[in-house]
């Protein structure tokens, strides 16, 4: 039988309905939520990216705003731009939109990213973000993880008492994906460039989460039937063609369940994100 097909851009709407609704709740107690990206340089998938999160901000009714930095621009700029931020009460979610321009060091970047007051890191990648998920403790929860704990329990899918595999140990997606399945009760076992026989290890798992940005890496035959398959990545062939991290088209043949690519995880990304600077916002207000 078919795989069924996790819908992602069905359970982001359901999201998004819900984030609006918050959004007049927030208005109706004096004004709604604002989102500040950070965009510095001129990367095209990054500028379309917060132009999909305008968008999606806009239609809930969130105050979005975009601060443009040009390619060369240095860091003490962008760490006063993040201080003037953190400063405003209009301003109740920050991100910086990455990859930053390569003349952005990589010790800058992670000084960048942690200049974010707590309290606004809607990406939820601070450490004190981080440490919150780590102990079980409310906090902001990294937003693709978060919309693939939503895509399995839209799609009825309880991880507890299975075996989880999440491919990629990246502290974005892997970690706490990883993460949020132990919370779920999940026994999970975490993969990455050294693991040894990956294929082996892949065909032991319930549920398998692919987030490494290697195109179509995870094959049919890795799969146990029936296994769960949430595709977080997104890769574009040399014939310009959007793929997964998993070959969709044979985990069709043996999942029984499987996000495609475009479609699956993406969505989910920019809706919790913008659930995240909701609950920014309820929590300044005390309402949380």
């Amino acid at each position: 039988m078919p795989a069924q097909l996790i819908d992602g851009k069905a359970v982001a709407a359901l999201v998004r309905a819900e984030v609006s609704e918050r959004v007049r709740r927030l208005v109706a107690r004096g004004r709604a939520p604002g989102l500040t990206v950070v965009l510095a340089g001129d990367d095209p998938a990054s500028a379309t990216y917060v132009r999909n999160k305008e968008k999606a901000a806009r239609e809930c009714g969130i105050r979005g705003e975009t601060l443009r930095f040009p390619a060369d621009v240095d860091a003490a700029t962008l760490e006063a731009a993040l201080d003037r931020l953190n400063a405003d009460p209009e301003v109740d979610g920050i991100l910086v939109q990455l990859p930053l321009p390569p003349g952005i060091s990589a010790e800058d970047a992670r000084r960048l990213q942690r200049r974010i007051a707590p309290e606004k890191d809607v990406d939820g990648f601070l450490p004190q973000s981080q440490g919150l998920l780590m102990l079980g403790e409310p906090g902001f929860v990294p937003c693709t993880p978060a919309g693939c704990m939503r895509l399995l329990a839209h799609a009825g899918i309880s991880p507890r008492g299975r075996h989880a595999v999440v491919i990629g140990r990246s502290n974005i997606v892997g970690k706490p994906m990883a993460q949020l399945l132990l919370a779920a009760d999940a026994t999970v076992t975490i993969c990455h460039s050294r693991t040894p026989d990956l294929p082996a290890v892949v065909r032991g798992a319930d549920i398998v989460v692919a987030a490494v940005g290697r195109p179509e890496l995870v094959r049919g035959d890795w799969l146990k039937p029936g296994a769960v398959v949430l595709d977080v990545g997104i890769n574009r062939t040399p014939e310009g063609k959007l793929v997964g991290d998993v070959c969709f088209s044979e985990a069709c043949e043996v999942a029984a369940a499987v996000t495609p690519v475009p479609g699956g995880v993406g969505p989910m990304t920019i809706a919790c994100l913008l659930e995240n600077v909701c609950v920014a916002a309820e929590r300044r207000l005390g309402i949380a």
